[in-house]
C-alpha cells in the first residue's frame, strides 16, 4: 500500500492520472517490474486496475448492470458470480431487502442508492474485475460514520494481496501504510513510513498533529 498525501493541488491527481495513462510522462517513466508500461497495450494495462473514488460513478440502469459496467461481455455473468463479488463487499443485504434485488433500477448517476450504497457497489464491480492493482481516491470522504465503517471494513477485504495506490486526504486512513509519498507544488519532498515522516519531514507532522491529535 502506497498513499500520496500533500496539499491540494500539489500534484496527487496527476499522478493517478500518469499511472492510468491519461497523459504520458515529459521526462522519465512509469515501469511495472523493468517494463515500461508505455510498452503494454493501453486495454491490456487498464484491464489490471481497479479504480475507486470519491463519489464512484454510476450509471442509470440496474444494480447488475453497474456491477458489470465496463466488462467485455459482462451481461453474461451469472448470477451467483454477483451475488458473491456483492458479499464480499458487503453490499448483498441492502441488495436482497430490494424487491427486485439485481434488477433494481439505481436512477440517474445512482440517485436512488444512499452513498454508502453506491460506493459498495463499487468495491463490488472493482471484485468483479479482481484487478492486480488498486487505485483509491480516499473513497470515504464523502460518507457519514456508520456508513464509513463498513466501506472501510469492504476495502480492506479488497485491498488484501493487491498493490494498492491510495490518494489520502485524512491521515487515518493510511497511517498502516507500507510507503507514504508526501507531494507539494509537483515535486515529492519526503517517502517512508508515518513514523519515519513524522521524524524527518516538518509539514507531514504538521498534518499529522492536526489531524491525529
Amino acid at each position: 500500500m502506497v498513499a500520496f498525501v500533500g496539499p491540494s493541488g500539489g500534484g496527487k491527481t496527476t499522478m493517478f492520472g500518469l499511472i492510468e495513462r491519461f497523459y504520458e510522462p515529459t521526462k522519465g517513466e512509469i515501469r511495472i517490474g523493468n517494463t515500461p508500461i508505455q510498452k503494454l497495450s493501453l486495454t491490456s494495462w487498464r484491464n489490471q486496475i481497479g479504480y475507486v473514488s470519491q463519489e464512484s460513478a454510476m450509471m442509470a440502469g440496474t444494480i447488475r448492470e453497474n456491477l458489470y459496467y465496463g466488462l467485455e461481455n459482462g451481461d453474461q455473468i451469472p448470477d451467483g458470480r454477483l451475488w458473491e463479488v456483492a458479499k464480499m463487499a458487503y453490499a448483498d443485504q441492502f441488495i436482497a431487502d430490494f424487491p427486485k434485488g439485481l434488477d433494481t433500477e439505481v436512477g440517474e448517476r445512482g440517485v436512488k442508492l444512499s452513498g454508502g450504497q453506491r460506493q459498495r457497489i463499487a468495491i463490488a464491480r472493482a471484485f468483479l474485475r479482481d484487478p492486480k492493482i488498486l487505485m483509491m481516491d480516499e473513497a470515504t470522504a464523502s460518507l457519514d460514520s456508520q456508513s464509513e465503517g463498513i466501506v472501510q471494513q469492504a476495502l480492506t477485504r479488497l485491498m488484501d494481496g493487491r498493490t494498492t495506490f491510495v490518494i489520502a486526504h485524512r491521515l487515518s486512513t493510511i497511517v498502516n501504510a507500507d510507503k507514504i509519498v508526501f507531494i507539494e507544488k509537483g515535486r515529492v519532498t519526503g517517502i517512508g513510513t508515518h513514523q519515519e515522516l513524522i521524524q524527518t519531514h516538518d509539514l507531514y507532522r504538521e498534518f499529522a498533529q492536526q489531524q491525529l491529535a
